[in-house]
């Protein structure tokens, strides 16, 4: 019998973005991916451009003009030097991007902790060691986080994104209560692997009795670490969550730019396909787009693969 191995941490640096998964026994239950920007804890001067109505906060400017929203101001004028923190880095939701969150601090100027520094101890993999990542599930974990459709026993979970909340919907043809308890912990196995935070709603099936109901929560409870609040599973088996917002979930990564999420993950694939040499990649027209205005992506390619990489449409 294959024994049991505890959690750990597997780091990879990757050609347009970091990764890490927590894999324990063989299995992804946490993933994060890493995008070059702004980070959660950096610290910054920037310019106080917006003051709102009193208690709404305001905007400030950083250096290279990106903007902070500020839920409490300082007592100081409009355009005044104040120092901030980053609490919540920027979000690409389509239509309406969100700005940064951050608020007025003290500390001395600099970068917020980069993702191997946030995992703590951690494996790195190198680019020619056996692909873990690959082995415990990454590619199903990244289609799954694009397609939004989580399987588990006797059911399915639907993820979908929105403006106010990520809302998860359990399906299934057990019995209300044994899917109710299930797709409670589906969900929120899901919610940490893939990194869901912010306001999320779990559409459950109705369980009459309030017993079943907390059996329901508590079933979720054991499968997400805190720190989270959520309501009780209410009559019409409704549960909603909060977790801390500090970044782009991996359904959001992947579902609002999709086309350099799959150029990102193309660059992993030749990476690891054991080519060595000059390589032509067939790619799509718009996978060639972002891969041309990220050429530093194929002269890592190049020089990992010890050979010219081209691309063909």
């Amino acid at each position: 019998m294959r024994g049991y191995r505890l959690p750990e941490w597997v780091y990879e640096a990757g050609i347009g973005e970091n990764r890490a998964v927590l894999i324990e026994d063989g299995v992804i239950i946490e993933a994060q991916i890493e995008l070059p920007g702004l980070r959660v804890g950096t610290v910054a001067d920037a310019r106080l451009t917006n003051i709102g109505a009193p208690g709404r906060g305001g905007i400030a400017t950083m250096a290279d003009g990106t903007e902070v929203l500020l839920n409490a101001l300082p007592k100081a004028t409009e355009g005044a030097l104040i120092r901030i923190e980053i609490t919540r880095e920027p979000l690409s939701e389509p239509g309406k991007p969100k700005r940064a969150k951050g608020r007025v601090t003290n500390l001395p100027v600099g970068q917020g902790p980069d993702l191997a520094t946030r995992i703590g101890p951690h494996r790195v993999l190198g680019p020619y060691d056996d692909d873990v990542f690959e082995a415990a599930g990454w590619s199903e974990l990244l289609e799954a986080a694009g397609s939004g459709i989580v399987a588990f026993a006797g059911g399915e979970l639907r993820i979908v994104l929105t403006p106010a909340m990520t809302l998860i919907d359990v399906d299934g043809d057990r019995r209300a209560d044994v899917l109710a308890r299930a797709g409670a912990a589906a969900s929120a196995a899901a919610i940490r692997q893939l990194g869901i935070s912010g306001n999320i709603g779990i559409d459950l099936p109705t369980v009459e009795g309030k017993a079943e109901r907390v059996a329901i929560a508590e079933a979720f409870d054991a499968r997400l670490p805190q720190p989270f609040e959520r309501t009780a599973v209410n009559g019409f088996g409704f549960l909603q969550i909060v977790r801390p917002r500090t970044r782009a979930s991996l359904c959001e990564i992947v579902q609002y730019d999709p086309v350099a999420a799959e150029a990102r993950a193309l660059m992993r694939r030749i990476q690891r396909s054991g080519d060595i040499g000059a390589t032509e990649i067939d790619v799509s027209e718009d996978v060639w787009a972002v891969i041309e205005d990220n050429p530093g992506w194929l002269e890592a390619l190049s020089r990992l693969l010890g050979g010219s990489v081209t691309l063909r449409t």
